[in-house]
């Protein structure tokens, strides 16, 4: 005899993740936004600092001098990034926290 009741099948995962996949790929896709520009750095703007105790006020006003978009104070020895960003500018410090020399990157 044939059971004709109504059977409850349980969906797979795979099927509702094939599904939210299909209905995503009906979202409108949003225009690409441009990157604001890049700032560039003047260190030699910045040099006025040199010979200053790296406050945060100094540090500030080397960053608005050089045009730089941020600025990062860095001891002797101090473990660093080496990436290169054209924006920020980088000011040396001595062990007195007095700025030695500035440059972009």
């Amino acid at each position: 005899m044939l059971d004709r009741s109504p059977r409850h099948h349980r969906a797979s995962p795979w099927f509702g993740a094939m599904l939210l996949f299909a209905l995503g790929a009906c979202a409108p896709i949003a225009p690409p936004t441009e990157d604001p520009p890049m700032t560039s750095c003047n260190a030699d703007a910045a040099r006025v600092v040199i010979g200053r105790t790296a406050s945060e006020d100094v540090v500030e006003q080397a960053r608005r001098a050089a045009g730089a978009r941020v600025a990062r104070t860095l001891k002797p020895g101090q473990v660093v990034t080496m990436e290169y960003h054209p924006s920020r500018l980088n000011i040396d410090v001595d062990d007195d926290n007095v700025v030695v020399n500035v440059r972009c990157g």
